[in-house]
Parts: C-alpha cells; sequence; structure tokens
C-alpha cells in the first residue's frame, strides 16, 4: 500500500522537483528556530537542520511518511545560508566567484516505525566575475531565498563554469536518491505500482 507523503518545506523547489517526479504529497510547513544549530560544518548542519524540521511535524499517521530537508553552500570553510540583504548577498557571489564550492543537502525521510538521514554534496565552479554582473544580479529578487545567494535553475545558471555531481542537489533536493529511499517508506510516483 502506498503511504502519503508529507513534505515539510516551504521551499518551491522541492515541491516542484517532487512534481517533476509525480510523487503526491501534502505540504506541511515546519516553524522552527534554525539560529539553534550551532555546528561549522556543513555535513553536520544540514543534517541536523532537516532532523530539526522533520521532528517539528507531530501527530505522525501510521500511513503518513515525511520528508524534511535543508541545503547550504561552503566556500572555503564558510557556511552561505540564504543573504539577509543586498550586501550579504554582494559578498556570497563575490566569494564564489572564480572559486569552486561545495553544496550540501541534508534530508531526513520519517514514518513511525522508521528514519533515515543522509547528506549529498555537489561541488560546483563559478566563472570569475566582475563587480557590475554581481550588483545586476544582486538587484533582483532570485538570490535572496536561496542558500548561497543564487540560483543554479533559473538566471544564476550563467555564472556556473562545471559541477561535479547531483544537478538537483544544488536545486534543492538531490530527487534521485530521495526517490529510492522513498521507496523503501512504500512512497511511490503516480504510476509506478508497489513492488
Amino acid at each position: 500500500m502506498n503511504k502519503n507523503l508529507i513534505l515539510a518545506s516551504s521551499s518551491p523547489r522541492r515541491q516542484e522537483l517532487l512534481h517533476q517526479v509525480q510523487i503526491p504529497f501534502t505540504l506541511r510547513k515546519p516553524k522552527v528556530d534554525e539560529s539553534q544549530i550551532k555546528t561549522s560544518d556543513p555535513v553536520e548542519k544540514v543534517k541536523q537542520l532537516a532532523t530539526l524540521k522533520n521532528h517539528n511535524i507531530t501527530d505522525l499517521d501510521k500511513n503518513e511518511v515525511i520528508l524534511s530537508a535543508d541545503t547550504i553552500v561552503s566556500c572555503n570553510q564558510n557556511i552561505f545560508e540564504k543573504p539577509k540583504n543586498k550586501e550579504e548577498a554582494f559578498q556570497m557571489i563575490y566569494a564564489l566567484s572564480g572559486n569552486v564550492h561545495e553544496v550540501y543537502t541534508g534530508v531526513m525521510i520519517r514514518s513511525t516505525d522508521n528514519e533515515v538521514v543522509f547528506t549529498e554534496r555537489t561541488q560546483v565552479e563559478f566563472w570569475t566575475l566582475t563587480d557590475k554582473e554581481i550588483e545586476w544580479y544582486v538587484s533582483m529578487d532570485e538570490p535572496y531565498d536561496k542558500a548561497g545567494a543564487y540560483g543554479i535553475q533559473s538566471i544564476g545558471s550563467m555564472f556556473v563554469k562545471q559541477i561535479i555531481g547531483d544537478y538537483y542537489n544544488v536545486v534543492g533536493l538531490p530527487i534521485s536518491k530521495v526517490v529510492r529511499e522513498l521507496r523503501r517508506f512504500s512512497v511511490y510516483p503516480y504510476k509506478i505500482p508497489a513492488s
């Protein structure tokens, strides 16, 4: 029997990716204080944030499975989350310019009798950018709801020289790995029968 997926996320990109692979879900946005996670290790940080969001969703039914995730950018041992303002967005893109950085997504999947937490890592290299290019980009709305202040799936794609790893991880969810993990929880795309 297919179980019902609950997405504990306010990210429109994660919603789009689940729609893309035809996995039905219900949205329940967690309300958490992310500042309580203090670690500076990017792998631990995304795992702890995904877990915090997941456990914020209570009253779990035996036919429900909760999926939560968190994505951050790490460059030269600095963690870049969502920029708070234009100056912070500029500094993030400036730091990424001409450099290789890592994008980490932590994922937690939980049912009443099982849970799994994992992390995906993708390397991204940016072209060297001019100050004018960066100023133009941060004058738009795009950078401000994204870790590292850029969206690889939209205008920010023009900054990307190459990636090594899962592209969708940079978007915000390593969807192919998530699909395979969800099968263990009896959550399937619309047209794939449970085996």
